[in-house]
């Protein structure tokens, strides 16, 4: 018995194909995925454990034969489901810390330094007053899905991902006048 899954052909008993294709969408998401999750407030091991259990799901998902009409929405829904649920079991989280920007920023002057970290700390604080679902689709979109796999991801339309996004933008581009 042959089944087409995510355009590979797999025979019962034979999961090679499978294992390759996951391996090779694992390779090709996984630091979209991460870098959605570290948006999500997880510390980078964390962030790192939970993006290797997305991909283990999608295998489990397509071993049992289940079919996955778009399977990068179905990754990062995964993900922010498991990102979310991952965060509320730990009770740490830790605010942007502009003196981050000062360690990484090399060749600097002082002056371009300042202006570099108080223009950060702006846009920081812009991203901070958005809404969680303004910020989710800000990400999402910025991780390369369109507004309808956004939409699947959060479990609302695209029209409201649009409307979501319209005003994210507003608000960022208010707090960089």
């Amino acid at each position: 018995m042959r089944r087409e899954v995510l355009g590979i052909a797999r025979s019962e008993g034979n999961t090679t194909p499978l294992q390759d294709r996951v391996a090779r969408l694992f390779e090709a998401w996984r630091e979209d995925v991460y870098r959605y999750l570290l948006t999500l407030g997880l510390y980078p091991p964390r962030a790192q454990e939970t993006t290797q259990e997305v991909f283990l799901r999608l295998y489990v998902v397509l071993r049992r034969n289940q079919n996955i009409e778009n399977p990068r929405a179905w990754v990062f829904r995964v993900a922010h489901n498991l990102g979310l649920k991952t965060r509320s079991e730990e009770s740490w989280e830790q605010p942007f810390d502009p003196a981050i920007e000062d360690r990484i920023a090399t060749g600097l002057t002082p002056e371009k330094s300042l202006l570099q970290r108080e223009r950060a700390l702006r846009f920081h604080r812009a991203v901070e007053s958005l809404s969680e679902r303004q910020k989710r689709c800000l990400f999402l979109r910025l991780e390369g899905l369109r507004y309808a796999e956004i939409g699947a991801v959060l479990g609302i339309s695209a029209s409201t991902v649009g409307e979501f996004m319209r005003r994210a933008i507003a608000k960022l581009r208010a707090s960089n006048e």
